[in-house]
């Protein structure tokens, strides 16, 4: 059976019933406008500031109402209209804003129709429970430094904040959590998914090395090389000035000082004298291991772009593996779950370079309320 669309507030008086058909109406009305081209958090934010007489409370739920219609992918796309998606949704990501609707949710629900890219995917991902991941939000991850997780926790405790203690260097926190209010000394933590984490367990630096973070983004990955083995001699580059001009307060901000960085575009012939131990490459992806914190990103998605950004990654790690040492290694990092960027770019430069996988391969997040990822060395 269909949601229904009568809704009941325990039958509360009118003013009540007015409010929730209103989040409804603006949920409907933001889904209806969207078209994808910015993060719905922006969107979002522009859409309120456009009715500042909504209060937070009233962002606060109709936001989880456009959420929760996206966590749904392609679930019922065809059949079912906008305000039953948006119920149906709240109902099975178990939103608070669902005890406030009558639903009947289908007997029976096709949840892998939520991704339909099941073709595309991995041969590691489980895509029944890929699927069921996007309808919830995956936790926020910091990981420690300077033997402070005690310290932060006490924080958070004092602070009633829950938390997860995932290892020696890692807590899960709920996704909501402020938690450069709660611990004020940035260089105690990094903000870093579970897998991204993970990741540094394919880095094997040794004092003296020469590494190249060459899509380095904020930096997250070097502060964890570096905080493995702060004696290499790093080298950070990306094609955006804005974001290394973040990677250097980022860096500052972690008491990091000892590197060099470039802007630089891995799209064509690189002029660069410098030769590499081991070159870090997180490679420009579709992000579709990302979708659960960003489920809008699934419904806007085309499958052509699969190719498109598998081109791309072909040409970028053909380029920097030509400045590696002899002997040296690169560590091809996306966060997809598509083939063709992860296992099919891994077996284009084994066929094109002398390169050879070593370890590594899907990280599976979704188990776990984390991003999911790739991340292999080859040498």
């Amino acid at each position: 059976m269909l949601p229904k669309k009568a809704l009941s507030v325990l039958l509360l008086d009118n003013v009540i019933m007015t409010r929730w058909e209103n989040y409804l109406a603006a949920a409907g009305k933001i889904i209806a406008e969207y078209d994808g081209s910015l993060p719905l958090h922006h969107f979002l934010k522009g859409f309120f500031k456009q009715h500042p007489y909504m209060g937070s409370r009233d962002r606060r739920h109709i936001s989880q109402l456009v959420y929760s219609y996206y966590r749904l992918g392609y679930l019922y796309k065809a059949d079912k209209s906008v305000q039953e998606r948006i119920l149906l949704g709240s109902y099975l990501c178990k939103a608070e804003e669902a005890e406030n609707f009558t639903i009947e949710a289908p007997a029976e629900i096709p949840f892998e129709s939520i991704f339909p890219f099941q073709n595309e995917l991995s041969p590691e991902i489980n895509p029944l429970a890929f699927s069921q991941s996007f309808l919830k939000q995956p936790f926020l991850f910091i990981r420690t430094r300077k033997d402070k997780q005690e310290a932060i926790k006490k924080l958070l405790t004092r602070n009633e904040i829950s938390f997860d203690e995932w290892g020696p260097n890692t807590l899960a926190l709920p996704n909501s959590t402020k938690i450069d209010a709660i611990v004020t000394d940035k260089s105690w933590y990094e903000i870093q998914d579970a897998s991204s984490q993970e990741v540094g367990n394919l880095f094997h630096p040794k004092p003296g090395e020469a590494w190249w973070d060459s899509c380095a983004a904020s930096g997250g990955k070097s502060i964890l090389l570096l905080d493995k083995e702060p004696k290499i001699k790093l080298m950070v580059s990306d094609v955006r000035p804005s974001i290394i001009a973040n990677l250097h307060m980022r860096f500052k901000e972690a008491g990091i000082r000892d590197y060099t960085s470039m802007v630089m575009d891995l799209t064509g012939n690189i002029a660069l004298e410098r030769r590499f131990d081991h070159i870090i490459l997180d490679a420009p992806c579709s992000g579709s291991g990302t979708w659960g914190r960003t489920p809008e990103n699934l419904s806007f998605f085309k499958e052509e772009q699969i190719r498109e950004f598998q081109q791309l990654q072909q040409s970028i790690a053909g380029n920097v593996v030509k400045l590696l040492k002899p002997g040296g290694s690169l560590i091809y990092i996306t966060c997809s779950v598509f083939r063709a960027e992860n296992e099919e770019v891994v077996a284009h430069l084994e066929n094109t370079t002398n390169l050879k996988k070593q370890e590594g391969g899907i990280i599976p997040g979704y188990e776990k309320g984390a991003d999911s990822m790739f991340a292999v060395r080859l040498a």
